[in-house]
Formats: structure tokens, C-alpha cells, sequence
């Protein structure tokens, strides 16, 4: 099959082969109506009519048409090569900070060619300054594309490669450093940073956009813009994710690593902190702290760099009938730790008892997380609650079920025993939990 032609399938992608046509060829449709439709050839999804083919017209619209065996498709001329002139790279000011930007993908990293509709990665030097010229007014900045992948295929190991690149920037005189990565599972690599690199001499600030950056309505400039100042300007040694406070393009809030989460699945303004105040604030190209809890930057810190992660930990969500044999199955598979992401204040049904037991009786550990959003969980209120903390289950404050199962990967990364793993569970590394419920902040 023709390299771009993948979401073609049946009478349509027979017609474009016959013709040697490719994406972003132009080509005409004369229908056995008589009707004659000219376009480009644009991608589709591999789950639309198999009949279907998909045009965009002079006057910009994309329509699809339906084809049949007495319609004529021609391939009118060759498409283009997608292609844009990135600005050159401002001159090096020598007293401006110097900040690396380390690329892992995602839609902050992407243009859309509105020609074809083909989405292409962007992430030399070049690309950002001709996306964000502003950078050059704010700091120096180095790109490196680390890797491209979608937010969904990230897994530890590519949390481990991150880490080791970031660590490898220490040396190098540099004031911070902005990790840019997609935004849905954002909030899980921040957490795993936030174990993997502690007594950091700089920030590490991750950034994303939920719409590409050559949309007029994209928040990838503002949002770089936010990240970079926040390395550039921030007083906190940690690791933090920037994104959009709002909607409208005036404020990026600064989120601690272990504290953020995606609320919602497109709007600019998705990410929240939960249970904690943002650690800061961009506005006006000007950085404000907010939260007074934050380890201090110190540019003579040696970072504590120990990126490890068991894979052999699982997040698992309750429900009303939920069965205890998928608890009993992931322990017959290996298993060394499970966070419930149980009710309220961490509740599951007591026909989950006697797994947890077994899973206890294994060293095996379980922590218990809340599904909702704001709270803490306290398992003496109810005896459901003690019940389960008899049997095993180990109560985890205020933290987050998705900061959790990732602490829980790197705790299980350095030891083995039970007593132990409680214990650094337990232990508030990363600002990931809090003894006292502190409200969402709304400024």
C-alpha cells in the first residue's frame, strides 16, 4: 500500500492505486451524475466507508465522496512536499540563561499542514524560534529531540531515558530545564521525574499544548513561553508541569510534578493541581510563587539521580460488582504491588477481603487511594475501612492514585522488603501528599 494511503481501504483505495495517486496529489472525480469535483487528496481515519474518498476543495472545505464502479478518478498532478521556512535562530545573547528543551512528542511538538491535513513532528531549534520568536528575548535555548512518541505509548523506560538526558544537562551551566511531552499522561511522567530526580539544582519544568501550534487557537507559544520563564525565574529545585490557567491566553499556572492531573480532555485550561496549591504563576512574562512549601533551587545541589522503576505495580479502579478474582489473578502473575482506587474515603466491598489478605500474606503490597478528586482518604471512620487496614491495606493520605502507582514502581525498584516499601510509601518524598486537607486554590 502507498506510504499516506493507510486509511484507505476496499473500492476507494483500489481507485487511487489504479491511478498512482498519493496524499496531497490533486485529483478530479467525475460522478456517473455528470458532476465533476476537484481537490487535494487528504488522510482519513481507517474506519470510515470504504467507498469514501476524502477532498479538499479550492474554497478549503473537506468533502467526501462516495465512489462506485461507473465513476471516474483521475490524478490531475502531483502534491508538494510539506514543507515551511522556519525563522533562523536569533544570535546567541551571552547574558541570557541558557535553558535546554528536551523534545519527547506530543501535540505541542507537531504542525498541522492544512493543505492535506497531515500532522508532521517540529522540534529543531530553528522550528521553535519560528514558532515562538519570543524565546529569544527570554533565554538561551538548545533543543534536543530525545524521542516522538504519542503520550499514550510512554512506559517507564521511556521515563528513565528522560531522566538520564536531564541529568545529563546538570554539567552544563544551565538555569533550567523544560521537558516538552504530550498531555495525557503528562502528569505521570512529571510524577516519575519527581522520584527519579531529588535535590535538583534547577527546575524541570514539562510543558504541553492541547491544540497544535499553528492553530489560531493553540496554547503551545503561550504555554513555552510560561515553562521556559518558570526555569528561567522559578525559586523551587523540583520538577513542575506549565500549562494554560484558563482560557485565554494572559496566565500559565505552575503545578507540582506529583500533584497535577489533566481534568479535562480538550480544553486549554485541563490541568489542575489537586489537594495543593500550583507552586506558581506566569503572567505578563512574570513569575510569582505561590505555594510557600518548595524545595529551593541551589545551583550547588549534586542531584540525587536514581531512575528505576518496577513495572510489576498495577493501578486498579473499584466498582459496584467488582470481582476479587482480578485482584487474586495479578497476584498469580507476579505482582509486587497494587493501589486501589477505592471509594469515597478508601472503601472496597469486603468480598475483596480475603485476596488482600493473600496478597498481604505475600508481601505484597496494597495502598489505597481515593477516586475522588479532592480529599484525603481515612479508613477509621468506617470498620469497612479498619477492616481493610487489617487485612493489609495501607492508607496513602492525600495522594494521588496516578502519582501513587508510579511512586509505587520506583519504591518497589529499591527494595524488596515489605516493611520497607511501607515505610518510603509513607514517606513524603516529592511533596506527593500532605498529614493536613489543604482546599483547591481559585485565585
Amino acid at each position: 500500500m502507498p506510504h499516506g494511503l493507510e486509511g484507505y481501504r476496499g473500492l476507494a483505495l483500489k481507485a487511487l492505486i489504479n491511478i498512482g495517486a498519493g496524499i496531497g496529489d490533486t485529483i478530479r472525480i467525475k460522478k456517473s451524475s455528470g458532476t465533476i469535483y476537484e481537490g487535494i487528496l487528504v488522510p482519513r481515519f481507517e474506519y470510515g466507508d470504504p467507498e469514501c474518498i476524502v477532498l479538499k476543495l479550492k474554497n478549503g472545505y473537506n468533502i467526501g465522496l462516495k465512489i462506485n464502479d461507473a465513476d471516474v478518478v483521475e490524478k490531475l498532478g502531483e502534491g508538494s512536499k510539506l514543507t515551511y521556512k522556519a525563522q533562523p535562530t536569533p544570535k546567541t545573547v551571552l547574558n541570557l540563561p541558557k535553558v535546554p528543551i528536551i523534545g519527547t512528542g506530543g501535540t505541542i511538538a507537531s504542525r498541522v499542514d492544512y493543505r492535506t491535513g497531515a500532522v508532521t513532528p517540529i522540534f529543531t531549534t530553528g522550528d521553535l524560534y519560528s514558532m515562538v520568536p519570543e524565546l529569544g528575548e527570554i533565554a538561551n535555548v538548545e533543543t534536543k529531540v530525545l524521542f516522538n512518541v504519542f503520550s499514550e505509548d510512554m512506559t517507564p523506560k521511556h521515563w528513565i531515558k528522560i531522566a538520564e538526558e536531564i541529568a545529563s544537562q546538570f554539567g552544563n551551566n544551565i538555569q533550567g530545564v523544560v521537558v516538552a511531552h504530550g498531555t495525557d499522561t503528562m502528569g505521570y511522567t512529571a510524577a516519575a521525574l519527581s522520584f527519579a530526580l531529588q535535590a535538583l539544582p534547577v527546575p524541570v519544568v514539562l510543558v504541553g499544548s492541547q491544540r497544535s501550534s499553528d492553530r489560531p487557537s493553540s496554547d503551545a507559544a503561550f504555554n513555552l513561553i510560561g515553562a521556559v520563564i518558570a526555569a528561567v525565574h522559578a525559586p523551587f529545585g523540583e520538577v513542575a508541569v506549565a500549562m494554560h490557567k484558563n482560557l485565554s491566553d494572559d496566565e500559565v499556572l505552575i503545578h507540582r510534578g506529583t500533584r497535577v492531573r489533566k481534568c479535562h480532555t480538550s480544553r486549554r485550561d485541563a490541568f489542575k493541581s489537586i489537594n495543593a496549591d500550583p507552586l506558581g504563576i506566569v503572567k505578563n512574562r512574570v513569575y510569582r510563587q505561590i505555594s510557600s512549601f518548595f524545595k529551593p533551587r541551589n545551583s550547588s545541589n549534586s542531584p540525587k539521580i536514581n531512575p528505576v522503576f518496577e513495572e510489576k505495580a498495577v493501578l486498579v479502579k473499584y466498582y459496584p460488582g467488582f470481582n476479587p478474582e482480578i485482584i487474586e489473578k495479578l497476584l498469580d502473575m507476579g505482582y509486587r504491588g497494587v493501589i486501589l482506587e477505592g471509594t469515597g474515603l478508601g472503601h472496597v466491598g469486603s468480598v475483596c477481603i480475603k485476596a488482600i489478605e493473600r496478597a498481604r500474606d505475600m508481601g505484597v503490597f496494597i495502598g489505597m487511594t481515593s477516586q475522588c478528586i479532592w480529599g484525603r482518604v481515612n479508613m477509621d471512620v468506617y470498620y469497612t475501612g479498619r477492616d481493610l487496614q487489617r487485612a493489609g491495606v495501607t492508607p496513602l493520605e492525600d495522594m494521588l492514585a496516578e502519582t501513587a502507582v508510579v511512586k509505587l514502581m520506583w519504591v518497589l525498584a529499591q527494595t524488596d522488603n515489605i516493611e520497607e516499601i511501607k515505610k518510603l510509601m509513607l514517606t513524603n518524598i516529592a511533596g506527593e501528599f500532605s498529614h493536613r486537607l489543604s482546599y483547591r486554590w481559585s485565585a
